[in-house]
């Protein structure tokens, strides 16, 4: 990293959504920009900077949740016209605010994503894609999975309209009129797109792309077949890509890529000849980046990296220096521009000061009146639950646009908390009586520092127990108030979609046959798995592969009206499928035939893919148990020095090591769960209760050998 930013703040407006600012073209290479920010209240407001003070251009009166902002204007032209979407909307401005266009897009739901290109526009629902030409409908496309964002390839390189959109289920899929051309299948859920360069690169082809779990790669569009030119995984772990843009920060001509993350981390990524992308620069900012931009804005001939945070924070990186230094005996003198800004700063303090002391005395005696009427503070709240793929758990990050006073997690099923390392809230349990009906199984109170306005939380829970986690989110707000959100833990919770499976493994088959329609069977297997549409399906049949991300076990799901065919080579998941559906069905009285053909050779498979992990942990498990006692020796000893190799790497390695068994808390105890489900389950099908035998299976567990635990599920 040799890159020197520096942070300054510029203003903020309200609660933004996800690419919401643009940077106005400049008129010369080093001239300062204007900045057009859009919020959450429905208001755009365009600032430029002067003298250090941010000057507003225009502001517009308050308005519906605006969803996105772009650029446009005629084709070789200055992109300076302002677009937002609000609801189905899309409002055109001037450069100085002069609103010359409102259009309604006649869509059922609120437009999500948006892209101007001329006289065209490109706008999104959830699972409608709608291309206007001058406001006349174009083109039409729904579908198969929800959109998270859009862009088309610039038709002045490539020739005609290439919309791509970004969807859910780890595809960019590729459209040609209202006909998708063909999908690109990425590594996570794509939440944003860019062009390469601005521009599509040399041949207007190439696609920035950034996903919900923090992966980044580069694709390029061709009339055939789409070509990765370079990915790039999370190896660090950090959060999901909110936001990109290409911009030379580094000065070199060659244009470095911007990158946004939802735990505020902003990166900038440079790329060499061999396509290999190098980190020059990393800024942690303690919100969510909601939009991100390179350009001029604080003082001209010095470039910055513009950012928006979740709450409406609009500040820069910027390449100009804040500090001055001064040498031994001298004196720094602060500039007029300076002296006058530190002034005006204390000044609006000092007002400030006396409008909450005027306020605070106003609500006193109106609370002591007889009419008094306490009102609710609103708030609002940006949530994600998502799978992690790297260890098979739950991440739960909520921000609110205010500090966080104290969070309540409520859990009516077994679930782990995991220790997160971001995270600096102190946690309290409370005791649970889980046998009551309705009881809790988790109650979990986390104490917030001051100031935190962001958490996050890992969470990992059993297959098979299925229900409902509760978060009880409180500001630090008067009069106190609470919001509630839920997030449903699904029977196969672990299950992740995947594009397509391995076909020689041993597979077990659950086959349903009853008098339902496509909805209904859809929707309990939306209620079964995780990362399936809740939107049926426009065909008249549909197959979706996943796999689980614990065991990599693997499970395809085919079903149309009155039929549904599920394969995995893990007995267990057909189990919990067999034990789930037969409950849905009787519950709206559907009478099912289910059948089920059982491979015997998918109990030792699985076994053996338990294996290497059930291993791992007992070794950590063993050396853990050791570390005290050698410590103790090293300590009488004095040194370690006569102690065999093995035990000397235990005690280099001790931190390491309780730092693992730290965070990986039952993880043995879920194996060996695991273990006895798969026992349970093999012998259920026959029709045999083997429950007694549950004993024995865990004698042989406490002294594992593979072979001896697959002879045990053969004899048993």
């Amino acid at each position: 990293m040799d890159v020197v930013l520096n942070h300054v703040d510029y203003l903020q407006v309200g609660v933004t959504s996800q690419k919401t600012t643009r940077l106005l073209p400049a008129i010369g290479r080093k001239a300062n920009q204007k900045v057009a920010v859009a919020d959450s209240d429905g208001v755009i407001t365009c600032f430029g900077m002067k003298k250090g003070e941010a000057v507003p251009v225009f502001r517009t009166l308050p308005g519906q949740r605006i969803s996105r902002l772009e650029l446009g204007g005629a084709p070789g032209t200055p992109q300076e016209k302002i677009f937002v979407s609000s609801g189905s909307e899309v409002r055109g401005f001037t450069k100085k605010g002069k609103q010359f266009l409102s259009f309604e897009a006649n869509l059922t739901e609120n437009i999500n994503a948006m892209h101007v290109s001329g006289a065209d526009l490109f706008v999104c629902a959830s699972y409608i894609y709608n291309h206007y030409c001058d406001c006349k409908d174009q083109d039409y496309y729904l579908s198969g999975d929800k959109i998270n964002d859009i862009v088309c390839l610039p038709g002045d390189k490539v020739g005609r309209a290439v919309p791509i959109l970004a969807c859910q289920d780890r595809v960019l899929r590729v459209l040609q009129g209202s006909e998708l051309l063909y999908g690109v299948e990425v590594p996570g859920p794509p939440s944003v797109l860019e062009l390469n360069n601005k521009d599509g690169g040399t041949d207007g082809d190439e696609i920035l792309y950034g996903t919900t779990d923090g992966r980044l790669g580069l694709v390029k569009i061709t009339e055939s077949a789409p070509v990765v030119k370079w990915e790039m995984d999370n190896e660090k772990k950090k959060g999901g890509i909110l936001c990109i843009d290409t911009f030379d920060i580094l000065g070199d001509g060659v244009k470095d890529i911007l990158v946004g993350r939802d735990d505020g981390t902003v990166e900038i990524y440079a790329l060499d000849a061999s396509n290999e992308l190098s980190l020059r620069f990393e800024h942690v900012l303690s919100e969510s980046v909601t939009s991100i931009q390179g350009g001029c804005v604080g003082k001209e001939n010095y470039d910055e990296v513009l950012t928006t945070t979740y709450t409406g924070w609009v500040s820069g990186l910027t390449t100009e220096p804040q500090q001055m230094e001064a040498g031994p005996g001298e004196e720094l003198k602060m500039s007029k521009e300076t002296q006058s800004k530190v002034a005006a700063l204390r000044s609006e303090l000092e007002q400030l000061q006396v409008k909450v002391l005027q306020g605070r005395e106003k609500y006193q005696q109106s609370s002591q009146s007889s009419t008094a009427v306490s009102t609710v503070p609103a708030f609002s709240v940006n949530d994600k639950f998502t799978l992690c793929q790297d260890d098979a758990s739950y991440s739960l990050a909520l921000e609110v646009q205010t500090a966080i006073d104290n969070l309540l997690l409520q859990s009516d099923v077994p679930i782990d908390l995991l220790d997160v390392d971001k995270n600096s809230a102190v946690v309290s349990f409370s005791e649970c009586d889980s046998e009551q009906p309705n009881g809790n199984f988790l109650l979990a109170t986390y104490r917030c520092q001051a100031n935190t306005t962001r958490l996050e939380l890992k969470v990992r829970s059993i297959e098979g127990q299925y229900g409902t986690l509760q978060a009880y989110i409180t500001p630090r707000l008067q009069p106190k108030t609470c919001q509630v959100r839920q997030y449903q833990i699904k029977p196969l919770s672990l299950h992740q979609r995947t594009h397509s499976i391995a076909q020689d493994r041993p597979m077990n088959t659950l086959r349903l046959v009853g008098q339902f329609s496509f909805a209904e069977v859809h929707s309990w297997v939306v209620f079964c798995l995780p990362e399936v549409p809740e939107k049926t399906p426009a065909a008249e049949s549909v197959t979706f592969y996943f796999q689980n991300t614990f065991l990599g076990t693997q499970l395809e799901a085919t079903y149309s009206k009155g039929e549904g065919n599920f394969k995995s080579d893990n007995i267990s998941t057909i189990s919990i499928l067999k034990d789930v559906l037969s409950k849905e069905a009787t519950k709206r009285k559907i009478n099912l035939n289910i059948s089920y053909d059982v491979n015997e050779n998918s109990v030792s498979h699985t076994l053996m893919m338990i294996h290497p992990k059930l291993e791992y942990q007992l070794l950590l498990s063993k050396k853990v148990q050791l570390i005290d006692a050698l410590k103790e020796l090293q300590v009488h000893e004095g040194n370690a020095d006569f102690l065999i190799p093995e035990y000397r790497s235990i005690l280099d390695e001790s931190a390491r090591l309780l730092d693992e068994y730290k965070k990986q808390p039952a993880h043995l105890e879920r194996l060996y769960g695991m273990i006895t489900d798969l026992f349970i389950d093999k012998f259920k099908f026959k029709g045999q209760n083997v429950k007694t035998k549950v004993s024995a299976l865990l004698e042989i567990l406490d002294n594992y050998d593979l072979n001896s635990l697959i002879d045990f599920f053969n004899e048993a």
